[in-house]
């Protein structure tokens, strides 16, 4: 199953950038660089999802994103093996 959730990329104020899913509550990470925080957020994003899977939860539809946010967003898909 493929999944698509929009992530939101920053800048951290101590250096690197920091990640976070607006429809996955807790779901974040960090990394030192642009391509670091991406990969570490495809990571985040499959064993979120793979823990809900496992506790029998179902997964939150993807929220859509405000005009208004700041840093940068684009669609992540993680897929998923039963």
């Amino acid at each position: 199953m493929e999944v698509t959730y929009t992530v939101h990329i920053e800048p951290a104020e101590e250096g690197g950038f920091i990640a976070y899913f607006p429809s996955l509550p807790g779901c974040q990470t960090q990394g030192e660089t642009f391509e670091h925080v991406v990969a570490m957020a495809k990571d985040a994003l499959v064993g979120y999802l793979q823990s809900l899977r496992e506790r029998g939860k179902l997964m939150p539809p993807q929220e859509q994103p405000e005009s208004n946010q700041v840093g940068v967003e684009f669609a992540l898909s993680a897929l998923l093996t039963p």
